[in-house]
């Protein structure tokens, strides 16, 4: 056999071996994400957050952040909402990731919008086929580890020029030992090509250029990833997504063209281990192709930022109601909410069996509210974790349309809480100046007149008890209107005698035995009576006189109302 041919059959054979890898690699790995997919689905979310990364997924929706009424720092913070966004996020796309929290703090107030959100949910809950095609896609697009998508991608608004002639003329050289000399004097021109290649390989790295772009190549490989998987996204064709995929053929029509001049700037994902990808990196650093491509793709795509985002919004809000349907299959007793319409004297809550999502073994409490509701106990009894509960359901009913609970009604509220507050150093301001800019948010927005649930935990903690009492019976009662439907906690019973009559008396109480304190977290009706404190006092063996001038004190204020003064 001619050794010419020997060579192309050796050459054939190993080429096909390689394509033959290729598919069997994404097979395999295909296989594997599949399994994944089908294990975690209705689980507790695996992703380990690292410090900074909530913060960087906030960031698309701190870009709409003034469209419309959106949950608060204040009330996100106190309800503690970042977790509960990582209990839901079961996502597999940076997008995903990215309008899920967006959903969270953006509350819907249109009955219209809660029912496409809802079909979109059912659609994938009860369709395991299509949900499982649908994650595989979308994992395709992957996620970014340097923030979110959106900043990623609105990067390459700014993104800086590069100098391509040096670039160009090694190319050239390069090109020109490959196919001019190498045929005419085999072994020099290889041994030339072999040097050219090393150099390109040690300048490529070594310049500045490469350098430059080298952050916003992570921009490129991501939006690569969006236009692969929308171009795979062609041929789905289901009624439940048909606004989605609209969206999405559109953009990909739009961007096509960057597509081709994307693809040699970078890979689709540089750490996925593709033998293809790889062997396009080793091109990539010999004739660097991808420098001498990245202007015009940069300007290709400058310009085109409210196409990009419409694709983005359509891909995150498939992955979001899916890890919302995820959500609810991890769940041991959920909901859909009912919104009902509001009357014009009250406002009405009604619950039935609500839990707190983040606790472990909880206790689950009933209510139905028309007025302001006060809650008084002793600490630990339960009453901040209640209110918390009602106010993350209320925000879950409008936004991923899920309750903790086995019934759930009300019309469409608005939520603001002044609970977890604390000292704010950084502006030098106390707690008590920290605490009344909290309730004077909620005072302000209580003006407009429109449906608002406000959850206020120990009003004015941070200031005497004279005017503390004084000033929090008026605040509460100021906020006792119509339109808003007020829950406060406090341990100051004589607001539950002030108020009585604007407010609902509703309490929790504890067992003191011998050794012990036991709390069974039940809501009762009534302002607590129990004196547990001062008992605790004896339980932890405090002197026996301690305790019971104590309980005399209180006697005999209670009685007269004056706190006589102690005398040795």
């Amino acid at each position: 056999m001619h050794p010419y041919i020997m060579v192309i059959l050796i050459s054939a054979a190993l080429f096909a071996s390689f394509i033959i890898w290729i598919v069997y690699e994404k097979q395999k790995n295909q296989k594997r994400l599949r399994r994944k997919i089908q294990r975690v689905y209705g689980q507790v979310p695996e992703r380990e957050y690292s410090p900074g990364d909530i913060e960087n997924i906030s960031h698309y929706f701190r870009r709409r952040e003034g469209q419309g009424f959106c949950i608060d720092d204040i009330t996100w913070n106190d309800l503690d909402m970042d977790r509960i966004y990582m209990l839901i996020n079961q996502t597999v796309s940076s997008p995903g990731e990215d309008v899920l929290y967006d959903m969270l703090r953006r509350p819907l107030f249109q009955k219209k919008e809660i029912e496409k959100r809802e079909d979109l949910i059912r659609f994938f809950a009860e369709n395991k086929e299509k949900r499982e095609k649908m994650q595989i896609m979308l994992s395709g697009v992957g996620k970014t580890w340097h923030g979110s998508l959106a900043d990623t991608i609105l990067a390459l608004e700014n993104a800086p020029a590069v100098r391509t002639g040096p670039h160009w003329l090694m190319l050239i050289v390069l090109l020109a030992a490959l196919f001019v000399i190498l045929p005419l004097y085999p072994a020099p021109g290889l041994l030339l090509f072999v040097l050219l290649s090393t150099g390109n390989v040690i300048y490529y790295y070594s310049g500045n250029d490469r350098a430059r772009i080298g952050a916003f190549l992570d921009c490129f490989s991501s939006f690569l990833r969006m236009l692969d998987m929308a171009e795979k996204m062609e041929n789905v064709d289901w009624p439940e997504t048909k606004k989605q995929m609209e969206h999405i053929r559109d953009g990909r029509i739009a961007l096509s063209g960057l597509k081709k001049r994307a693809f040699f700037l970078t890979s689709k994902n540089e750490n996925s281990g593709d033998p293809a990808q790889l062997i396009l990196d080793y091109i990539r650093m010999v004739f660097h192709i991808d420098i001498i491509t990245y202007n015009k793709t940069l300007k290709s795509i400058q310009g085109k930022t409210k196409t990009i985002m419409t694709l983005l919004d359509s891909l995150g809000e498939l992955d979001a109601a899916i890890s919302i349907a995820s959500f609810r299959e991890l769940l041991p007793l959920w909901c859909r909410p009912e919104f009902l319409q509001k009357e014009a004297g009250h406002i009405r809550l009604k619950t039935e069996d609500l839990y707190h999502p983040l606790i472990r073994e909880p206790v689950a409490n009933s209510i139905d509210a028309e007025t302001g509701i006060l809650v008084t106990g002793s600490n630990a009894s339960g009453k901040s974790t209640f209110l918390k509960n009602v106010a993350i359901n209320s925000i879950l009913a409008q936004t991923v349309l899920t309750c903790t609970c086995s019934h759930y009604e009300t019309p469409f509220l608005k939520v603001m809480t002044s609970m977890a507050l604390r000292d704010d150093l950084s502006g030098g301001e106390s707690y008590f100046i920290v605490e009344i800019r909290s309730l004077k948010r909620i005072i302000d927005e209580s003006k407009k007149e429109e449906p608002l649930l406000c959850i206020i935990d120990e009003v004015l903690r941070g200031t005497n008890t004279i005017e503390r009492i004084a000033a929090s019976s008026r605040i509460l009662s100021a906020l006792n209107q119509k339109w808003v439907l007020p829950f406060a906690a406090t341990h100051d019973i004589e607001l539950s005698y002030i108020l009585e009559g604007q407010y609902r008396n509703l309490h929790f109480e504890e067992e003191v035995q011998e050794h012990q304190v036991l709390f069974n977290y039940l809501l009762k009706e009534g302002r607590a009576k129990s004196r547990n404190a001062i008992k605790l006092l004896s339980m932890l063996e405090y002197s026996p006189e301690i305790v019971r001038e104590a309980e005399q004190a209180a006697v005999d204020f209670e009685k007269t109302g004056v706190w006589k003064s102690c005398r040795k």
